[in-house]
């Protein structure tokens, strides 16, 4: 089979610029192609064919394998050894014998399987290309461009190849537009039967990572190292820096001048807030910067549990928990421990109501009757009842001392009375002998 030499060469080169592939591949394509055709027109699936395909001039030799047996069982896949040696001699039995059986031409139904079969070989070679191309690329930023919306699934333009951002790898309330060009983090790759499936995100913590070696040269190039990032895609992140140099300060290196380098960042991630964090060992302090701006007061941790309880004023603790408990999550996650709220007073009312089980505790001791003091009790029960029948006695005869007085009293005053009315009567009785 002889193809003409510039068209196939102009042919072959043109399929490795497209579809970015090995020139291997595509020759083994034809090659495939050719047996196939040869097998459709001429031959069967149980022979053993060989193509010699040359890559300069297109020219193919189809080769027909068999094994050299005594007695032939298979035709198609063996011959005795006298009609080898016929074709060759020296041939011995258990070696193989190469015989040619290039056709002069192909019908048109053995072209068009060998179309279908270099499609389909070309497809094959472009997804493995793209597969092992992407697969070293799995942490990294890439640029996409926004092919269509639809619904709420976004297809992206890549270099070689497209991908799916889902709703779940979007940035809540981000809107996306055909042609629009964004950047997307290149979480993992996997090989399907349909090709190359590239799962990118929006929310991943590692985009940030991944912008900040972009915008900020002392990320890129190491004096600057993230330690640990904590997000809430679309509304508030927290990273822990630190530095490999002393003479750069981390956080200052991250912001930039008046806030340039991490602004470039909130605005490609749709106005999310970016809170960065420099890295200390002293566990009290990364725990009052990862709560910032809250003000803590005390904190007791829980080693076993890896829980830490902390303690703030009343008029901070929506500061400490943030909307929706968004930023004592974000802070737990940063620390690696579960973080829990208190009321300051709550603690200062437990130390009240300690001290006061320790008073009452020793009261009740002191209060506690002795052997002795148990044996005087009955004794003093009853010199208490004599004392008390006593003054019963008592007030009972002041009361009857009382009663006469009260008598006399009444009768005295009676007689003052009486005597008041005789003196007026009289009055009365010397003013008429007088006027007689």
């Amino acid at each position: 089979m002889n193809l003409n030499p510039q068209n196939f060469a102009a042919a072959i080169n043109q399929v490795c610029d497209e579809k970015k592939i090995n020139a291997e591949a595509v020759f083994e394509a034809v090659a495939d192609a050719i047996k196939a055709a040869y097998r459709k027109d001429f031959g069967n699936r149980d022979q053993n064919l060989e193509v010699i395909l040359d890559h300069d001039t297109g020219k193919a030799n189809v080769l027909l394998v068999k094994k050299i047996v005594e007695e032939v069982e298979n035709p198609q896949a063996e011959i005795s050894v006298v009609d080898a040696q016929q074709i060759k001699k020296g041939l011995k039995v258990g070696a193989k014998i190469k015989i040619d059986v290039t056709p002069f031409d192909y019908g048109r139904i053995a072209s068009q399987s060998a179309k279908q079969v270099i499609i389909q070989k070309i497809q094959e070679a472009e997804r493995k290309a793209i597969y092992a191309e992407y697969s070293d690329r799995e942490d990294e930023l890439l640029n996409a461009l926004v092919h269509r919306v639809d619904g709420r699934f976004v297809h992206l333009e890549l270099d070689r190849t497209t991908a799916i951002l889902e709703p779940r790898d979007q940035i809540p309330r981000e809107r996306y537009q055909q042609g629009q060009r964004v950047k997307v983090y290149l979480e993992k790759v996997e090989l399907t039967p349909r090709g190359s499936m590239l799962k990118v995100s929006r929310t991943h913590p590692r985009l940030i990572f991944r912008l900040m070696e972009l915008e900020i040269p002392e990320v890129r190039n190491g004096t600057v190292v993230v330690k640990a990032i904590a997000r809430d895609a679309g509304v508030r992140c927290k990273l822990v820096v630190d530095s490999t140099d002393p003479n750069v300060d981390p956080v200052g290196a991250c912001v930039g001048q008046r806030g340039v380098r991490i602004q470039n960042i909130t605005d490609e991630v749709n106005g999310e807030r970016i809170d960065v964090i420099e890295f200390s060992e002293d566990f009290e302090t990364m725990l009052k910067e990862v709560l910032s701006p809250a003000k803590l007061d005390h904190f007791v941790k829980h080693d076993d549990e890896k829980r830490v309880e902390v303690y703030v004023a009343e008029d901070q603790r929506a500061l400490a928990i943030g909307k929706n408990g968004q930023n004592v999550r974000l802070a737990g996650e940063i620390m690696g421990w579960e973080i829990d709220i208190l009321n300051t007073a709550e603690l200062s009312g437990e130390v009240e109501t300690e001290e006061k089980d320790d008073s009452r505790k020793e009261k009740s001791d002191s209060e506690k009757p002795t052997e002795d003091e148990k044996t005087e009790k009955p004794a003093k029960k009853k010199t208490g009842e004599k004392k008390s029948k006593e003054k019963k006695d008592d007030s009972k005869k002041s009361e009857e001392i009382k009663e006469p007085k009260k008598k006399e009293t009444m009768n005295e005053e009676k007689v003052e009375k009486e005597e008041e009315s005789n003196e007026s009567a009289e009055k009365p009785a010397e003013e008429e002998k007088k006027d007689e």
